[in-house]
């Protein structure tokens, strides 16, 4: 899999990177054609591109080796890890309580393993001219549930009198959990008259394409269109001036709050029993740890990724 070429057409107009349809996936670890043995990941869209560019690098070590890579969103991942069809689950959120209870039923044991950081990206358009900074509650006060504000000047008064167009992720995405519960104060909480989409390029199109638009997704999706748009500073008071722009230091550290995240991939411990799956996850908490700023995600603290390894180590006793 050439993961480096379908991440550049990702980021033209498909959903993701995907060698397989996410509706054949099989059992865990069924091999595919010949005597290729496949480690099958599915998930997120902010993870998944690591994940794909890990696996490339992996594969060039290891030829009898394939690591397919689906990109259906956190949520559908998890419902396909739970059904065990997947090895690996990509996320960009931590499993919920429901999806713990499916794994469950599934029997289905699994490793949670942190794998970098981001900062979900409030972005308008590269000619907006009117703002460079928002407050968190702003931010609430467009994307709250049955929210009023159809407007710029709506949130403030010096704004222009234009229409809003407002994009952001489809309900299956781990980046939609993250926002509405930072923003909104609920999980899933939000006005629904906007335009969404499990694909992150569909949004940083509908951005770039308004003058008037505004929009959020990981920050790999903006390093990659950077100069496409323009990225907000966000402050969590009340004073636009003290909002803080994000970047790989600020993200790392956490001070992008209240949108620096941690993500994660989930590995079914069945998998692990697999000497391929085991030496692929020592991989990408290793070596593959510089494919993170590649895609444009942002490198965990020695720490983390400390704890991340000791994890791993943990699983495979």
């Amino acid at each position: 899999m050439n993961f480096r070429l379908c991440f550049a057409l990702m980021l033209g107009s498909l959903i993701g990177c995907s060698v397989e349809s996410a509706n054949n996936g099989g059992d865990v670890g069924e091999n595919a054609v010949g005597s290729a043995k496949r480690i099958v990941a599915d998930g997120s869209s902010t993870v998944g591109p690591i994940t794909g560019l890990v696996g490339e690098m992996f594969e060039e070590l290891h030829s009898d080796v394939e690591v397919p890579v689906t990109i259906t969103g956190t949520g559908t991942g998890f419902g396909r890890f739970a059904a065990g069809e997947i090895d690996i689950n990509d996320a960009s959120r931590r499993i919920k309580d429901s999806e713990k209870a499916k794994c469950e039923e599934g029997n289905i044991e699994y490793v949670e393993l942190m794998v970098a950081m981001d900062g979900i990206s409030v972005v308008v358009n590269k000619d907006n001219d009117f703002i460079d900074s928002i407050t968190v509650a702003q931010l609430k006060k467009m994307w709250e549930p049955d929210s009023t504000v159809k407007k710029w000047k709506d949130i403030d008064p010096t704004w222009p009198d234009e229409d809003i167009k407002l994009f952001g992720p489809g309900r299956e995405s781990g980046t939609f959990d993250y926002f509405t519960k930072a923003i909104n104060g609920e999980e899933g909480a939000t006005r629904d008259d906007y335009s969404s989409s499990g694909d992150d390029n569909q949004l940083v199109t509908g951005v770039s394409g308004d003058k008037y638009a505004l929009g959020y997704f990981g920050y790999g999706y903006y390093e990659m269109s950077k100069d496409k748009l323009k990225l907000l500073k966000v402050s969590s008071t009340d004073d636009p001036a003290a909002g803080v722009a994000p970047s790989p230091e600020v993200i790392q550290s956490g001070a992008y709050a209240p949108l620096a995240r941690p993500v994660f991939i989930y590995v079914n411990k069945a998998s692990l029993k697999r000497p391929e799956v085991a030496e692929f996850l020592t991989f990408y908490l290793g070596e593959g740890q510089e494919a993170i700023p590649k895609v444009g995600c942002v490198k965990m603290s020695a720490k983390d990724l400390e704890a991340a390894n000791a994890a791993l180590a943990e699983a495979l006793k």
